[in-house]
């Protein structure tokens, strides 16, 4: 399995993310050891919710382990600039109605979708499709809503 790209911040996001994690564990560890201490476990609906609390934490801290494990870091000065990949921000064209879109091709952990450049992961339908193109290519992308026509209007580092 090939890793996936992400810069140095998106890593350290992912980072905090599971140490934000980690640091919730010990609340409903107490929450546990309190509700045992009340006695039968068969009707005690506080140990059953605090058992199921913490089993769903470590189900998301293994899940952002996973991830940061999967990735490998880059550094954004090294990334081409002269074709479409990971750590560029591109502006397309929409070839249906002639509307542009900017997007920032991210890793795991810096997607947006606010404001005007919508940061996508690199793996993504959308990104994959636009992978390897250069200003002036046309590509298709086919996404939930259906199959998107599109061209590169430019390609620079994303910031």
């Amino acid at each position: 399995m090939s890793r996936q790209p992400i810069t140095r911040e998106g890593y350290e996001k992912l980072q905090a993310q599971i140490k934000e994690k980690e640091d919730q564990k010990p609340a409903i560890q107490e929450r546990i050891k309190i509700a045992r201490e009340e006695g039968d476990l068969k009707e005690n609906a506080e140990y059953h919710a605090a058992r199921e609390a913490l089993s769903d934490l470590d189900r998301q801290i293994n899940t952002l382990r996973l991830k940061q494990q999967q990735c490998e870091i880059v550094d954004k000065a090294d990334l081409p600039t002269d074709e479409v990949g990971f750590g560029t921000r591109v502006t397309v064209k929409d070839l249906s109605d002639d509307m542009e879109e900017i997007y920032e091709l991210v890793g795991p952990g810096d997607e947006d979708f606010d404001g005007d450049i919508l940061k996508i992961l690199s793996t993504s339908p959308l990104a994959l499709a636009m992978l390897g193109k250069k200003v002036g290519e046309q590509f298709e992308a086919q996404i939930p809503a259906g199959v998107l026509k599109m061209e590169v209007i430019s390609i620079e580092a994303a910031e």
